[in-house]
């Protein structure tokens, strides 16, 4: 009996050792960093460090330890309505690929207080918003859809620098620009105009090409008709007629002839 209290000491100390080695760390996975919150004392806050991937030991009642991804995030947000500067209202439906920069975690944190999926769907969706309606009031609807490539590099551009001042690095934008109908009408009728002038065209041209191959054809007929002509002369028909000739006796009048006189 003597013995097994050690022994049940020794396996509790363990136990212990092993609860309060889980209690007070946990581990920062890969593509994430985590920050340290102090809930209590003179220092609390946010602090000014990110801490790297691995095990993090803290105090479990006095601080919290929050994870933030820093591999690439995509949001893919609901579509929203803008007005171009002529007043034409247009539908965006855009998608962003971003990650926070290394190191940005604790600024994010003190900013808004908030996980970072809850800062992508509402903090960086305002933003997106902001960026296109700011940019489509400088554009009116000829000039955003001759234009469009232009139009978005200033969205995204704008978009960029909200956030890189957030500690978020944008990586790619897809606006999903979708015309008004009364615009995609134009666009669809326009287009039908230019396709059947395009095979009006194309038909006119296949016209002319026949035409001139049958003047062509009827050129050189004509031709080899007068080279024919101009070949029939009276010994070449008379060469010609021996050589049809069966060896019968043609008779011209009353009389037998075997050739007749030719001009």
């Amino acid at each position: 009996m003597s013995k097994i209290k050690p022994l049940i000491v020794v396996f509790g100390g363990i136990l212990a050792c092993i609860i309060i080695f889980f209690s007070f760390s946990t581990r920062i996975d890969a593509g994430h960093e985590g920050i340290k919150v102090k809930q209590y004392g003179t220092s609390r806050g946010v602090q000014d460090i990110s801490l790297v991937t691995g095990r993090v030991w803290y105090n479990p009642f006095t601080e919290s330890i929050y994870e933030f991804p820093t591999f690439v995030q995509t949001a893919d947000y609901e579509a929203f309505s803008v007005n171009a500067r002529d007043g034409s209202v247009f539908q965006v439906d855009p998608t962003i690929s971003f990650k926070v920069k290394p190191g940005h975690t604790p600024q994010i944190f003190k900013e808004y207080r908030k996980s970072l999926k809850e800062v992508t769907s509402t903090t960086l969706y305002n933003y997106v918003k902001d960026a296109f309606r700011i940019q489509f009031n400088k554009y009116t609807t000829d000039s955003m859809i001759s234009n469009r490539e232009g139009f978005e590099t200033s969205v995204q551009l704008q978009l960029s620098h909200e956030l890189d001042r957030q500690g978020i690095e944008l990586l790619q934008l897809t606006s999903g620009i979708i015309y008004p109908a009364s615009i995609t009408e134009a666009i669809d009728a326009k287009n039908r105009a230019v396709q059947q002038a395009l095979q009006v065209e194309n038909e006119l041209k296949v016209t002319e090409a026949n035409a001139r191959k049958l003047i062509i054809q009827a050129e050189a007929e004509a031709k080899a008709n007068q080279l024919r002509l101009q070949s029939l002369t009276p010994l070449l028909i008379q060469q010609q007629f021996i050589e049809k000739w069966d060896g019968r006796t043609p008779l011209y009048g009353s009389a037998p002839v075997l050739f007749k006189n030719v001009q």
